[in-house]
C-alpha cells in the first residue's frame, strides 16, 4: 500500500473508531448518561447501557492488548465478558467505566495513526493491526446502535447537541 493510501485508510479508520460520518460520534451519544440511565432496564431487553458499555470496553481492551503485542487472558466463555450486575455501584464508578471506554477509543485512534496498519499481530499472525482496529470500530458501532435504541425506548434521546435521526 502506498504511503498516501495508508494515510487515507488511517484517517478513515480513526473516523470509524470515533463514530464520524456513519453515525453520531460515540462520545456525544454517551455524554449525558448518568448512573440512573446507565442501569435502567427495558422490559424484554437482556442488558442495560452499563452492561453494554462494560462489554464494549472489555473487548476493546482485549483487542488493544493484542495490537500492542500483549497476550490478554481470553474469557472461558463470551458470556463472561458481560457484567452480572446491571449497574455500577455509584456515579463515580459509572464515570470510571465510561472514561476508561472513551480512553480506549482514544488509544485505538492513536494506534491507527502511528502503527503500520498492515503489520501482522505478534501473537495472531493471521490478523493485522488494521483488522483488529476495524473490529473494535464495528463492535462498538454495533452496540452503540443498541444504546441509542435503549435511550429512545426510555425517552432519553437525543443527547445534548442533538442526535440523528432526531
Amino acid at each position: 500500500m502506498s504511503d498516501a493510501a495508508e494515510q487515507a485508510f488511517s484517517r478513515a479508520l480513526v473516523q470509524s473508531l470515533v463514530g464520524e460520518r456513519g453515525h453520531l460520534p460515540i462520545a456525544r451519544a454517551l455524554s449525558d448518561i448518568n448512573l440512573k440511565l446507565a442501569g435502567e432496564q427495558v422490559e424484554g431487553l437482556p442488558y442495560t447501557i452499563y452492561q453494554l458499555v462494560s462489554h464494549m470496553s472489555y473487548w476493546q481492551d482485549f483487542m488493544l492488548a493484542h495490537v500492542r503485542g500483549e497476550q490478554p487472558a481470553r474469557p472461558p466463555a463470551v458470556a463472561d465478558s458481560w457484567p452480572q450486575q446491571t449497574n455500577a455501584a455509584d456515579e463515580a464508578s459509572w464515570q470510571v467505566v465510561l472514561d476508561d471506554f472513551l480512553q480506549g477509543i482514544d488509544t485505538a485512534c492513536e494506534l491507527a495513526r502511528t502503527l503500520e496498519l498492515a503489520q501482522p499481530l505478534a501473537l495472531i499472525p493471521t490478523e493485522t493491526v488494521a483488522g483488529f482496529l476495524r473490529n473494535i470500530a464495528s463492535h462498538n458501532t454495533y452496540h452503540l446502535g443498541e444504546i441509542v435504541i435503549i435511550r429512545r425506548l426510555l425517552g432519553s434521546w437525543p443527547p445534548p447537541g442533538g442526535g440523528y435521526p432526531a
